[in-house]
């Protein structure tokens, strides 16, 4: 079984890469955010990569990633979120690949919201996340550290907080900086004010 994969980069798209090693050229089925770490072709790389065999002997098709990590994090989509399949698991991991740390705590904690708010998961897939992978995050081995800022913890308010929420993901303040003036117009003012989740929400819809 192929465990990781190291040679030339051939090509890279957004939805698979070619990596020549040993003198064949391997095609590897990748998501966006691996796509973003690999080199120009031409450069050395390496993959960590899965198998996985159709059904009554089909073909085998390999699923790269860009560490150790995702490729753990894949398989435990795959084996233990039900009615989860190879490219489904690949697309859970897209979302979750904004901030493992976040998304490891998200599941830990049962908290459903966040991975609607901030991951984008709807309500029912992220209640099918949380079923099938409570039980597994306390063993997961993530690096890094969170970026998504929960309630309660910063001083600044609801909605610098939620901007830096979307900054720590990777979107640029020019992309955050409309739509969050457009939120803050149509909040209405007095009563209760939205959570940074709830802001999240709103702002992920539009971006």
């Amino acid at each position: 079984m192929i465990a990781t994969l190291r040679g030339a980069l051939v090509e890279k798209t957004p939805e698979k890469a070619v990596l020549e090693a040993g003198g064949v050229g391997y095609e590897v089925i990748i998501n966006a955010s691996t796509f973003a770490r690999l080199p120009e072709p031409g450069a050395q790389a390496q993959l960590h990569v899965s198998e996985t065999t159709a059904l009554y002997g089909g073909a085998t098709t390999l699923y790269g990633f860009a560490t150790r990590e995702e490729k753990e994090l894949f398989l435990c989509l795959k084996e233990h979120v039900p009615s989860t399949g190879a490219k489904k698991a690949l697309e859970y991991l897209e979302k979750a690949s904004r901030s493992l740390p976040d998304f490891r705590r998200a599941v830990y904690e049962g908290d459903a919201r966040v991975l609607s708010a901030v991951f984008g998961f709807t309500r029912k897939t992220a209640e099918k996340l949380l079923a099938g992978l409570k039980e597994k995050a306390g063993g997961w081995k993530v690096g890094g550290t969170e970026r998504v800022v929960r309630e309660g913890r910063a001083p600044a308010g609801t909605l610098s907080r939620a901007a830096e929420a979307l900054a720590a993901l990777g979107y640029k303040p020019s992309e955050c900086a409309p739509v969050m003036e457009a939120i803050a117009r149509e909040l209405p003012g007095g009563g209760r004010e939205p959570s940074v989740e709830e802001i999240l929400r709103m702002a992920l819809k539009r971006l």
